[in-house]
């Protein structure tokens, strides 16, 4: 379980992976103390705020001593509350929702470390990284539903003054949280779609293990292939191959415009390495390296990926073909 974490304010150097859950929240209270080490984890969805009245219910307040006893009640609600968290064994507390200024300050004063306003998919998170259970009612609070981490602390996030909370050590060690900076929010983003590429290419390798060169080649070389065969092919279909072959070339030839470099003249000249070479590992020079061998530059791309490529594209080609096919049926 691989989450990505993209952020404004800082170096793409300041990127880095932590075994564990990463929440851009700040604990609820300044004095709190930062860092929990082995910590027992409270997960719950029930507001640290005394129950709302119903729309057919009213509370009126005559006086000041009934204003006491209103604040006194309150104060009861709260401290049973922090003492159902302390009883279960609780050191740290994170709560889908707020939390109100005199349970604030309970929970500040029975060392109690807290994280408010965290969103349902992060408490589903938490959950499944810590070995917790997301608790409804306070009433419902017992050691059996709290998690475990070894450490749950609070550290500066990027330039901007921002916080994280940071989940270390739990149990379930495939939860991998990657945080990625950028300069900007935008720089961060393509950093994050960057870092999102490369992990899709580490799965399509763990599904099939095998590889084809980049560069362009694989197409290339197929774009050939499917040439030659053409003319064995019946005089119908022979068309549609070469204009197959040459759709491949589409790739190559786009890989060398991205790079500055002449698109149809670069293709054409891969074209004609590979057919005097014999050679199918040879690609477009995009780093201008001196060579098109794409084994010694070490440029591969999944097997997986690229039949899935052009599985879809030529699909897609079918697809549109047949509606072309349906319309003209319609207007003769």
């Amino acid at each position: 379980m691989i989450r990505l974490d993209a952020r404004g304010g800082g170096l793409l150097e300041q990127s880095r992976a932590v075994r564990g859950v990463v929440l851009h929240k700040e604990l609820s209270h300044p004095q709190m103390r930062r860092e929990t080490p082995r910590a027992r984890l409270l997960l719950t969805t029930s507001p640290f705020e005394p129950p709302k009245l119903k729309a057919k219910h009213r509370l009126d307040v005559r006086g000041a001593a009934a204003f006491r006893g209103l604040h006194a009640a309150e104060q009861r609600y709260f401290a049973d509350m922090v003492q159902r968290v302390r009883a279960a064994g609780a050191n740290f507390v994170m709560c889908q929702w707020g939390f109100d200024d005199e349970a604030n300050h309970l929970l500040l004063a029975h060392d109690l470390p807290a994280v408010r306003w965290v969103g349902g998919a992060e408490l589903e998170l938490l959950a499944v990284a810590t070995g917790a259970r997301i608790v409804p009612r306070a009433s419902e609070i017992t050691s059996s539903k709290l998690g475990t981490a070894a450490t749950i602390k609070e550290v500066p996030a990027g330039t901007m003054g921002d916080k994280m909370i940071v989940v270390e050590g739990c149990p379930n060690s495939r939860a991998v949280t990657l945080v990625v900076y950028g300069a900007t929010q935008m720089a961060a983003a393509e950093a994050e779609r960057a870092a999102h590429d490369a992990l899709c290419v580490a799965a399509c390798l763990l599904r099939e293990g095998r590889v084809v060169c980049g560069g362009g080649a694989a197409e290339t070389a197929a774009a050939a292939a499917t040439e030659a065969a053409a003319p064995t092919l019946p005089a119908p279909m022979q068309l549609p191959a070469m204009a197959f072959a040459q759709a491949l070339l589409a790739l190559p030839e786009t890989l060398a415009a991205n790079s500055g470099l002449s698109a149809a003249a670069a293709a054409q000249t891969l074209k004609t390495l590979q057919a005097q070479q014999n050679c199918p590992y040879l690609g477009i020079d995009c780093m201008q390296l001196g060579t098109h061998d794409m084994r010694e530059q070490e440029v591969w791309e999944p097997l997986a990926s690229k039949r899935q490529q052009i599985l879809l594209a030529t699909q897609v080609v079918k697809m549109i073909l047949k509606i072309d096919d349906v319309i003209c049926a319609n207007e003769e």
